[in-house]
């Protein structure tokens, strides 16, 4: 796999690009605390992209439930030395800077990122979408009832219809940021997978998303080790979760998801590729 986006420029024709989760920060609910050195955390990012990754989502906030707004100075002490690192290593690899503020992004882009990832789809802070349009960068826009502090209490919020609720939020969103000068073409959608849903939520939208893919947006999808993966097995911790990380990788790329955000990206990739190859087979014609 090779990644086809550079900042202002998508293309997503090919299989799916697998984004590489890279969290340094000290409390994220998987490896909270492993990468917390610009060492440890280049040592990690190598590792990904020596085992295929085609992206990196670099983060110094965990968006767990439960978890706190983190400073923005503390943020950038964590993530700048990385994005730095990583870009003169691999001169032209994407990397996404995962934050909700605008301060951070503007930084991040300035020190080498390509692409936004924020999990408020732009409401959290008033700037975010006038820094994604000065630096021509692409945005993610997840969805997500609540914010990460309380989106979880009592077991999540309501939904009459979780698809059509998540579809219609992420189709609004996407037009206010394009009313504002992010173009079509750099504006992503994810329909956030455990942020502010049920069990029973996150697997309809899990069996739904060929209607997010539908839309003509590049559907980004993370799943990887979350809680339903447990709700729906018997893993206890989240370094147990492999198997199910992988099943949702799977139905995410035959659904024609774009990007698959994930931990484990050796067999990710090994995964995405099987489906890809069964894909060719069955279109070629028999004889």
């Amino acid at each position: 796999m090779t990644s086809t986006l550079q900042r202002g420029r998508l293309d997503f024709s090919g299989d799916p690009q697998v984004m590489g989760i890279l969290n340094v920060t000290p409390d994220s609910f998987s490896d909270g605390g492993a990468f917390m050195s610009p060492e440890a955390a280049m040592r990690r990012a190598e590792c990904m992209i020596a085992e295929g990754a085609t992206m990196l989502d670099i983060g110094g906030e965990s968006t767990r439930p439960g978890s706190m707004p983190v400073d923005e100075v503390e943020q950038m002490r964590r993530v700048l030395p990385v994005i730095r690192a990583v870009r003169t290593a691999h001169d032209g690899f994407p990397i996404s800077i995962d934050t909700r503020s605008a301060r951070v992004a503007a930084a991040a882009l300035d020190a080498g990122a390509d692409i936004i990832n924020d999990v408020s789809a732009l409401r959290d802070d008033g700037d975010m979408v006038n820094v994604a349009t000065r630096h021509g960068a692409p945005v993610v826009l997840m969805h997500m009832r609540g914010t990460p502090a309380d989106m979880q209490r009592d077991g999540g919020p309501f939904y009459a219809d979780v698809v059509a609720e998540v579809l219609e939020f992420l189709e609004e969103r996407a037009r206010w940021a394009e009313a504002r000068g992010v173009s079509k073409e750099r504006v992503l959608i994810d329909p956030g997978i455990g942020f502010g849903k049920r069990v029973e939520d996150n697997l309809r939208l899990m069996a739904s998303l060929e209607r997010f893919v539908a839309t003509g947006r590049p559907v980004l999808l993370g799943a990887s080790r979350k809680s339903l993966i447990a709700a729906a097995g018997t893993s206890r911790t989240p370094a147990d979760r492999l198997g199910g990380s992988l099943a949702c990788a799977v139905l995410a790329a035959q659904a024609g998801a774009a990007i698959i955000r994930v931990h484990d990206v050796r067999p990710t990739v090994e995964a995405i590729r099987m489906v890809q190859a069964v894909r060719c087979a069955a279109s070629v014609p028999a004889g």
